[in-house]
């Protein structure tokens, strides 16, 4: 977790620092074919090498699978890292220590050693909590739970579970308040006192991925209530980013084929201990796009599984729809509900691990879920019900991405209805489409739309070529052709920030919008020589600045007196110049 904001000239200059061969080397064996360096795919299982690394564009590329992207984009998905940790790792590669700015103006190094007293003062709370488990007179009464409920040693201890003592000050008469109260385990009072939030509850300890302990839940003994109750948001834990148990499941399976995601801690002990050792656990919330993100990193299926009774089913619905925002291609998604009066924990113990297998391999697949649910109440011979399908399904499809996945959604949507046309908008522009390089979209390739691809790649391959366009006295507010937002916007993120080449000017596109095309431009193997990069762009932007302005007065002239004020203004500027 980070201490403040990684500047950006960090960022910047570790990418210009970090060859990207050299790096990639070091995970993967890589061979010189021509410019390139090849390899077979550490993404996807392949025979012959398809996976390609572009010293001179800093990038890399898998022509069998389509993963691509620079230092960080592959430090990210080999080692399952988010952006931060990538960072991190990459800063670890170069032999530099990563700063950090401070909101409130502290200084870095106070800022990482912050952070580092949480992380030792939660290992510390954790071994508390695990000696009090096993040598105290009360904690016997939380082992006996613990045994009742089937769970041996051996798991306690993979888990780490512990017993917080029936007092109020166990902690405080140990470590210090205020980094036990920035912590999270400390309640503080209106009066400045403060008193242990954990009593008389077995704890949880939630670690992350690296297997730090960020945060505790903890359960009650007796009836009070509430009887599960976690750590509040800190700077270590965010409870809508982490899982419970994703760390004891990478530690026996760092590659598992599924996740099964269930809702409580004793469901992820309880399944371990009959032998299912790829559960995890939200922390006392709905499922999010963040969880399914994070999971989705480890394996490409993952299952929800859910009580059968209402407040399961409902559950089981509500995340749906988290996960039609999170759905790709590649990426699958099951709903397991269960029967009623179970859950995870007591039905393995009824059922046995055979069972319980075979339930999560028969789960039922995302889209049969939805359709069953939408369509349950309507009778689909009645053309009225079938609208009514159609208008409930709409929303959630428009939330897909754009894939194989809704394509066929769609489709089947339209087999239900009976429709020909769903009205639901393409997403895909035809300057997108023109970025297909495969011959039947050649002829598409022609022309301004040509142009504009062209220089708009040559532009994202050598940033420093921005000087070529501020040399020129150009109105982009009056040209219209397919890409010209982006070629703006382009050109302003250069011109603020000067990146200093192309996989640089990639980062400034991560998670925005237009990311995939700018990867696929970058990409894009123009077939020039070096000394030609300079007239060839000069030459492409003269034609499709010229292309653009026939363009716009032709439709200006053809609007004749209906033209706006400013309309005219430009009219009179083009006519200006021809």
């Amino acid at each position: 977790m980070s201490g403040g904001r990684i500047p950006r000239e960090f960022i910047d200059d570790l990418l210009t620092r970090i060859d990207i061969v050299d790096l990639i080397d070091s995970y993967v064996p890589l061979k010189k074919v021509g410019t390139n360096h090849s390899a077979r795919c550490p993404f996807h299982t392949e025979k012959s090498p398809s996976f390609s690394v572009n010293r001179a564009k800093q990038f890399y590329h898998c022509f069998g699978c389509g993963v691509s992207g620079n230092a960080i984009s592959f430090v990210m998905e080999f080692n399952h890292l988010d952006f931060v940790e990538a960072i991190e790792d990459l800063a670890s590669f170069a032999g530099v220590d990563v700063p950090r700015e401070s909101a409130n103006n502290q200084q870095p190094t106070q800022a990482k050693d912050t952070i580092s007293n949480l992380y030792l003062l939660m290992e510390q709370v954790t071994a508390l909590y695990v000696q009090q488990l096993r040598a105290s007179a009360d904690g016997k009464i939380a082992v006996d739970y613990l045994k009742n409920r089937g769970i041996t040693g051996d798991i306690a201890g993979q888990f780490m579970l512990g017993y917080a003592p029936n007092a109020w000050n166990t902690l405080t008469e140990r470590f210090p308040v205020n980094t036990l109260v920035d912590a999270g385990l400390l309640v503080a009072r209106d009066d400045g006192s403060a008193y242990d939030r954990f009593r008389h509850r077995i704890m949880f300890p939630i670690r992350d991925k690296r297997g730090r302990v960020i945060g505790f839940g903890g359960r009650v003994l007796d009836d009070s209530l509430p009887k599960y109750l976690n750590s509040p948001e800190t700077t270590l834990f965010h409870k809508g980013k982490e899982v419970y148990g994703l760390y004891e499941l990478l530690q026996s399976n760092p590659k598992p084929q599924r996740i099964l995601i269930v809702e409580g801690y004793m469901d992820v002990i309880a399944l371990a201990q009959a032998g299912i050792n790829y559960a995890v656990a939200t922390l006392g919330t709905a499922a999010s796009q963040a969880h399914l993100d994070l999971l989705f990193r480890f394996s490409s299926e993952l299952i929800f599984c859910f009580d059968g009774d209402k407040a399961g089913r409902e559950a089981a619905w509500r995340a749906m729809e988290v996960a039609f925002t999170s759905m790709k291609d590649g990426r699958q998604l099951r709903i397991m509900l269960l029967p009623s009066q179970h859950d995870p924990d007591s039905l393995v113990r009824d059922e046995g691990l055979i069972k319980f297998t075979e339930r999560t391999h028969n789960a039922q697949a995302l889209s049969a879920y939805f359709f069953e649910q939408l369509s349950a109440k309507l009778n689909l011979t009645e053309m009225e019900s079938r609208a009514q399908l159609v208008a409930k399904a709409k929303p959630y499809l428009e939330k897909l991405s754009d894939s194989a996945f809704k394509d066929m959604m769609l489709s089947h949507l339209k087999d239900l209805s009976g429709l020909t046309t769903l009205d639901i908008p393409e997403k895909i522009s035809t300057f997108n489409a023109a970025l297909d390089n495969s011959p039947q979209n050649k002829a598409r390739n022609a022309g301004r739309l040509s142009s504009a691809r062209t220089a708009i790649a040559l532009l994202l391959q050598n940033p420093q070529i921005i000087n070529l366009i501020e040399e020129k006295d150009i109105d982009w507010d009056e040209l219209e052709f397919s890409g010209v937002e982006l070629l703006k916007d382009i050109i302003k993120t250069i011109t603020i920030y000067r990146p200093s080449n192309a996989t640089v000017l990639m980062e400034y596109y991560r998670d925005n919008t237009q990311e995939n095309t700018v990867k696929k431009l970058i990409m894009l193997d123009l077939m020039l020589s070096e000394d030609k990069i300079v007239d060839t762009f000069n030459d492409t932007l003269t034609r499709l600045l010229s292309h653009a302005r026939s363009n716009t007065l032709e439709k200006l002239l053809n609007k004749g007196t209906a033209l706006l004020a400013h309309e005219k203004e430009t009219l009179r500027k083009l006519l200006a110049q021809k």
